[in-house]
C-alpha cells in the first residue's frame, strides 16, 4: 500500500493498549461476578460458564467467533475479484454450517449433558484410538484458524501502521491471553459481545460512507456506474459478459464450493463451537445458533459488498493507495482490499476504523480458539491420560498454562508462514483439505447409533489421504509443478476440499458394515462426569457452589430436547435451501446483469439485514440480562455507599460461618440473607 497512513505508535497503541484494556475489564468483571453474582472461577465455570448462557449472548458469541479476519478481509477480496457474487457466495457458503450446527448442539446437550468438550463424547463412545484421531483433527482445526487470524491481522496492522509483521503476530494475542486466563469462556462471551457491537458499528460507518455521504462515491448509483466502467476496462474471465454486476461467475462458483466444504470443517471440527453449545442454557442453544447464523450472514455480505466493490470503484481515483495501478494480486490475497478502500474513502480515519475492526475480529475469534485448545488439553489429554483424579484447581492451572503456551507457539508459527509466503487466502482455501474429512464421522457420532469405532477412527484418516492426493495431483497435472502458487489455485483446492468432505460417504458405510454395525445406547455419553471443584470452592468461605444441574436428565427436559431437535432440523434445512438454492441459483442460471435499481435494492437489503443483526446480537442480550444487570448495579451501589453488604442473587439460605450442613448446604432454605465478610 505504499507508505502506511498511520504511525507505528498508533499501531502499538491499538494492539497493546486495547488488549490491556480488555484484560483489565475482564479482571474487573470476574471480580464483580464473584462478589455480586456468586460466580467463582472453578474449572467448570472456566470451560462451561456454568452451562447457563442465554440465547442472545450465545448468538453474539457465535457471530463474534465466526467473524474472523478472513470474514472481513477475504470476503472483500473475493468481491474485488468476482464482483457482487463474491460477497454472497462467501456469506451463504459460511452461514449454513452455523445453522446446521444447531442440530448437533441440541443432540450434544441431550446425549452428553455433562461433557466439557466434544472429544470427551468421542472417547465415551469409541474409546482411546478414535479419541486420539479426533484430538489431532480438532487441534489441526484450531491451529489453522488461529494461523489465519494472525496472518491476516498482522498483514493489515503492518500495511496500515508499519509495525513489523513478526511483532504484530506476537503482540496481537497478548491481551487475549490475559482476559481469557482471568475470565475463561465467560470472558469470551462477554468480550465477544463488545467486539460484535463494535464490528457492527464500523461496518455501518463504511456502508453509509460508501453509499450515502462520500464525496468520491456517495450513492449506490455512483458505485454502479463505476463498476460498469471497471467491467469494460478489465472484464472478469468467467463472469457473464465479463461484468462485476452478475451472480454468474465461474471462479466465484468454484470459490463457493471450496468455501462451503472448508467451513464445514472449521465449524464441525472446532471444539470452540461445541464449547458454546455446552455453555448455553438448555433452552438457549437452538435459538442462539439460529439467531447467530442469520445475524452473521449480513456481516460479510454487506462488508464485502461495500468495501470490495468500493475498492473497484475508487481504484481510478487519486485517493486510492496504489493509484494509478490496480492492487497487486499478492495484496489481494493478503487481505488488503478492505484497508485500501477504507483509506481511499476516509483517509486516516478509514485506516483507524479498519485497524480497530480487524483487531476486534482477530482477538474475539482468538479467545474462542484459546478456550477450545485449553479445553482439549485440560480434559481430553491431561485429565484423561495423565491425572484422572486432578482437582478443579489443578485443571484451571493446566488450562492457564495451555492458553499461554498455545498463544506463543501460534505466534511463532504465523511468523514462519509469513516468511515462506503463505497468506491468509491460501490458508482459507486449504483448511477444508486438512480437516473436512472428520466432519461426517464426527456428526454421525451424535446422530447415528450404527457407526462403529473402526469407521469413526479410520474414515477421517483415509479421507485426509484422499484429499491430499486429489489436491496435489490436480496441482501437478494442471501446472506441471508444485509451488505455493500452483497448490493455492482454485482447481486444486476445489479437488482437495470436495474429496475431503465427500470421501467419508464411501468409507463410513463400507467400514461400518464390513466390521459390524454398533447398536449404541448413548449411556456412556450420559455417564461423563463433571470436574471436582469442591476444594477450590470450599477454600473461599463466601462461596456456595450450586453443583446441581436441574432438568438436564429428567424426562421433561429430554422431551424438550427432542422437540427442539425436530425444530432445528426443519429450520436449518429450510434456511439452507433458501441461502444455497432458492435465492442465488436463479440469478446464477439466468446470467442476469444487475440493473441500477436492482443493485440499489441489493445494497438496501444488506443494510436492513445488518440492522436486524444489530437487534439480535446487540440489543437482545441486554434485554435478556436486564434483571441480572439491575441486581448487580444495585448491589454495587449499596456496597459502595455502605448501606448493605452484597446479597448474592440466587443463593438459597442464610450463609453464616459455622451454620451450614456438612455438605455446605445452607440450613434454612427459606432465607435469602447473606452475611459475608
Amino acid at each position: 500500500m505504499g507508505n502506511p497512513p498511520l504511525s507505528q505508535g498508533f499501531g502499538y497503541g491499538i494492539v497493546l493498549g486495547l488488549g490491556f484494556a480488555f484484560a483489565f475489564g475482564m479482571i474487573l468483571t470476574t471480580w464483580v461476578l464473584k462478589r455480586y453474582q456468586n460466580e467463582v472461577q472453578t474449572s467448570e465455570m472456566f470451560s462451561t460458564a456454568g452451562r447457563t448462557v442465554r440465547s442472545g449472548l450465545v448468538a453474539s458469541a457465535v457471530v463474534s467467533s465466526w467473524t474472523w479476519a478472513a470474514t472481513l478481509l477475504q470476503s472483500s477480496g473475493v468481491a474485488y475479484k468476482y464482483g457482487v457474487s463474491g460477497p454472497f457466495w462467501y456469506a451463504s457458503g459460511a452461514t449454513v454450517q452455523i445453522l446446521l450446527f444447531a442440530t448437533l448442539a441440541i443432540e450434544l446437550k441431550r446425549r452428553a449433558p455433562n461433557a466439557h468438550t466434544f472429544l470427551e463424547v468421542i472417547r465415551a463412545r469409541y474409546g482411546v484410538y478414535a479419541h486420539c484421531v479426533y484430538i489431532v483433527f480438532g487441534l489441526c482445526t484450531n491451529i489453522l484458524v488461529t494461523a489465519m487470524l494472525l496472518t491476516g491481522g498482522s498483514a493489515v496492522v503492518t500495511s496500515l501502521t508499519g509495525v513489523p509483521t513478526a511483532a504484530a503476530c506476537f503482540l496481537l494475542p497478548v491481551g487475549v491471553v490475559l482476559y481469557t486466563m482471568f475470565g475463561g469462556i465467560k470472558a469470551t462471551f462477554l468480550t465477544d459481545y463488545v467486539h460484535t457491537v463494535m464490528v457492527l458499528i464500523i461496518i455501518f460507518i463504511f456502508a453509509f460512507t460508501t453509499y450515502a455521504t462520500s464525496n468520491i462515491l456517495g450513492s449506490p448509483g455512483k458505485v454502479y456506474d463505476l463498476l460498469v466502467e471497471a467491467s469494460k476496462k478489465h472484464p472478469v474471465d468467467g463472469n457473464a459478459q465479463g461484468s462485476y454486476l452478475t451472480m454468474q461467475s465461474r471462479e466465484g462458483a468454484i470459490f463457493f464450493v471450496i468455501n462451503i466444504v472448508g467451513n464445514f470443517g472449521t465449524v464441525f471440527c472446532d471444539n470452540g463451537y461445541y464449547n458454546k453449545a455446552i455453555a448455553a442454557h438448555p433452552v438457549s442453544a437452538l435459538p442462539g445458533y439460529v439467531m447467530g447464523g442469520l445475524s452473521w450472514f449480513a456481516i460479510p455480505w454487506l462488508c464485502a459488498t461495500t468495501m470490495g466493490l468500493a475498492a473497484l470503484a475508487t481504484e481510478t481515483h487519486p485517493s486510492f493507495p496504489t493509484y494509478p495501478n490496480r492492487l497487486p494480486p499478492a495484496d489481494v490475497n493478503a487481505g488488503l482490499v478492505l484497508p485500501s478502500a477504507a483509506v481511499a474513502l476516509l483517509g486516516k480515519g478509514g485506516a483507524a476504523c479498519t485497524l480497530l475492526l480487524v483487531f476486534m475480529a482477530v482477538t474475539s475469534a482468538s479467545s474462542a480458539e484459546l478456550i477450545a485448545v485449553s479445553s482439549i488439553f485440560t480434559y481430553d489429554i491431561y485429565q484423561t491420560y495423565f491425572d484422572p483424579q486432578a482437582s478443579g484447581r489443578r485443571l484451571i492451572y493446566m488450562a492457564h498454562c495451555c492458553v499461554v503456551g498455545f498463544a506463543v507457539v501460534m505466534a511463532g508459527f504465523s511468523v514462519g508462514l509469513y516468511y515462506i509466503g503463505i497468506s491468509l487466502g491460501y490458508l482459507y482455501l486449504l483448511m477444508g483439505v486438512i480437516v473436512s474429512s472428520a466432519v461426517l464421522p464426527a456428526s454421525l457420532t451424535l446422530l447415528w447409533k450404527r457407526q462403529n469405532m473402526i469407521a469413526a477412527a479410520l474414515s477421517p484418516v483415509l479421507g485426509l489421504a484422499t484429499s491430499l492426493i486429489a489436491w496435489l495431483v490436480t496441482a501437478k497435472k494442471q501446472f506441471g509443478s508444485l509451488s505455493v502458487d500452483s497448490t493455492g489455485a482454485n482447481n486444486p483446492m476445489l479437488a482437495g476440499n470436495v474429496a475431503a468432505l465427500l470421501s467419508p460417504c464411501i468409507f463410513i458405510p463400507i467400514l461400518t458394515y464390513a466390521f459390524g454395525p454398533e447398536n449404541y445406547d448413548w449411556e456412556t455419553m450420559r455417564a461423563i462426569r463433571r470436574a471436582d471443584d469442591d476444594k477450590l470452592v470450599t477454600s473461599d468461605p463466601e462461596i456456595v457452589l450450586d453443583v446441581s444441574n436441574p432438568g438436564e436428565n429428567d424426562a421433561e427436559q429430554q422431551a424438550r430436547y427432542v422437540k427442539a431437535g425436530k425444530i432445528a432440523r426443519w429450520t436449518t434445512v429450510g434456511m439452507t435451501l433458501i441461502l444455497l438454492v432458492l435465492w442465488p441459483m436463479p440469478l446464477y442460471g439466468s446470467g442476469y446483469i444487475f440493473s441500477k435499481s436492482f443493485f440499489t435494492g441489493w445494497v438496501a437489503i444488506g443494510i436492513l439485514w445488518l440492522f436486524g443483526s444489530g437487534f439480535c446480537v446487540a440489543l437482545y442480550p441486554l434485554w435478556e440480562g436486564r434483571h441480572s444487570m439491575a441486581h448487580t448495579f444495585k448491589a454495587i451501589y449499596l456496597d459502595i455507599t455502605g448501606k448493605k453488604k452484597p446479597a448474592i442473587q440466587g443463593r438459597h439460605g442464610e450463609v453464616i460461618e459455622g451454620e451450614t450442613s456438612d455438605g455446605g448446604t445452607p440450613t434454612d432454605p427459606e432465607k435469602t440473607d447473606v452475611k459475608s465478610g
